[in-house]
């Protein structure tokens, strides 16, 4: 079971939110669909699950079309959306069972479903309240039961951890990488914590565009970018380094402090220590930056 995304465009007026963007999320697999707020995450989601339509494009479930198999497709995804809405005045069990029956499970199975997401989405002791009394953590378990109680094939997140302490995101998080060992997974979020904690590949977008898509083990480890922090006890003029072409960018962080972005960092810091040796300056430290997450988004993303 898979989930492709096929050259999905869609504008709102004149704002272009999708630009023709494409990606796979795998079987086996829990896919991390990242962006800064505004970057079309939300819209990729609600077009995937079927709750918005695109001027171009599909997505295929399995090989099922999202715009013109959307019964079929209902049955093998599940969906948490972003906002997570649910019936306040119901119980807990109440609607699972109710959800459930929608998909038309029955009787014992449908029992059996709903005492398992019970169990899977810590709600034994919140199962015979009502919704509109728990509180905004347990809400979003709720949600999460819901998304999975017909036992989907492919689930889509849309940013599942919202509300959770602690102790919550850390049981989620394992129940997100236990349920990915045998479905697809899409977990739509801004929070790069989680990507790194649960995730196996990433899909990063920035402004409706496709900029990465890879293993986050090989995105980490891929050459790119790369900081490196220069501080010394007397004030630094960035004219000094501008004609390396070892160095692609330079940041002036005051006090002393510069930050260079570089594809060469061996080079990079040769040439800052020479300019270091060749005006006297004393220097106090002189750093790089760790290849990690957070700075690979920031490198696609702040522009």
């Amino acid at each position: 079971m898979s989930l492709e995304v096929q050259q999905l465009t869609k504008k709102y007026k004149k704002q272009k939110a999708l630009d023709g963007i494409s990606f796979l999320a795998a079987p086996g697999q829990v896919l991390g669909f990242l962006g800064p707020n505004g970057a079309g995450k939300s819209t990729t989601m609600k077009i995937a699950s079927g709750f918005l339509l695109p001027d171009e494009g599909d997505v295929r479930i399995n090989g099922l079309s999202v715009l013109a198999q959307p019964r079929e497709v209902s049955r093998i995804l599940g969906y948490l959306p972003e906002h997570n809405p649910l019936y306040l005045d119901m119980y807990v069990r109440e609607f699972l069972e109710f959800v459930a029956n929608l998909y038309r499970l029955k009787g014992k199975a449908a029992r059996m479903r709903v005492e398992r997401m019970v169990d899977q989405c810590g709600l034994g002791e919140e199962q015979h309240k009502k919704i509109g009394a728990l509180s905004k953590g347990y809400r979003q378990r709720v949600g999460l039961a819901r998304a999975l109680v017909h036992d989907p094939r492919v689930v889509i997140l849309d940013e599942p951890t919202t509300g959770l302490d602690p102790n919550q995101l850390l049981e989620i998080r394992k129940l997100i990488r236990e349920l990915g060992k045998d479905k697809t997974m899409v977990l739509s979020t801004h929070i790069l914590q989680e990507v790194e904690a649960i995730c196996d590949k990433v899909v990063i977008i920035h402004k409706g565009r496709i900029v990465a898509e890879d293993l986050l083990s090989r995105l980490k480890s891929a050459k790119g970018l790369t900081s490196l922090y220069l501080e010394t006890a007397q004030a630094l003029d960035m004219d000094w380094f501008s004609h390396f072409d070892s160095i692609h960018k330079i940041h002036d962080l005051g006090s002393g402090q510069l930050e260079f972005q570089t594809f060469d960092v061996d080079k990079a810091r040769n040439d800052i220590l020479r300019v270091v040796q060749e005006k006297g300056l004393s220097l106090l430290s002189i750093r790089q930056r760790e290849n990690n997450l957070e700075s690979i988004f920031q490198q696609l993303t702040l522009s």
